[in-house]
């Protein structure tokens, strides 16, 4: 039950680093390999573009225990020696690291957060844990509990 929150970026807002690999990291949200993301969500989320010269290899590290997540938007990639075909999203499990390898130039989107361990259930712009709870919510809002919308 928080306040919403919305958080508009452009490219200029998003920090960029290259690794000494030749790899671009634009982390979006969390923190990664020590540089902070313009957003750092309720449930620690962490999310970056990563962009990786052919051949390039990139290497980040993932507490334990932690979902991660990989989409490849761009080119051939793989992940602990499976490739990733472009447009696809792959679930990785346990481990300390994710290593990406790059056969052509490629862009991935790269995650990571903890399991949620309860269900989601969302409509339009509401995320609760029960469909009791979306009708509520929804509901509220048309009532207009939820006050004004923030000025911008």
């Amino acid at each position: 039950m928080t306040r919403p929150n919305y958080v508009g970026l452009q490219a200029a807002d998003i920090p960029t680093f290259t690794t000494e690999g030749g790899v671009t990291v634009e982390p979006v949200s969390g923190e990664w390999l020590g540089v902070a993301a313009p957003i750092q969500s309720l449930i620690d989320i962490h999310l970056a573009v990563v962009r990786l010269p052919a051949g390039a290899r990139f290497e980040a590290p993932v507490a334990t225990g932690r979902n991660v997540f990989f989409y490849t938007v761009k080119g051939q990639v793989s992940v602990a020696g499976t490739p990733v075909p472009e447009w696809n999203l792959a679930a990785l499990g346990e481990g300390d690291t994710v290593e990406i390898k790059a056969q052509t130039e490629a862009v991935v989107l790269l995650g990571h957060a903890e399991p949620i361990n309860e269900p989601v259930f969302s409509h339009g712009p509401f995320v609760m844990t029960t469909r009791e709870e979306i009708i509520q919510a929804m509901q509220d809002y048309q009532a207009g509990k939820f006050g004004p919308p923030p000025r911008v």
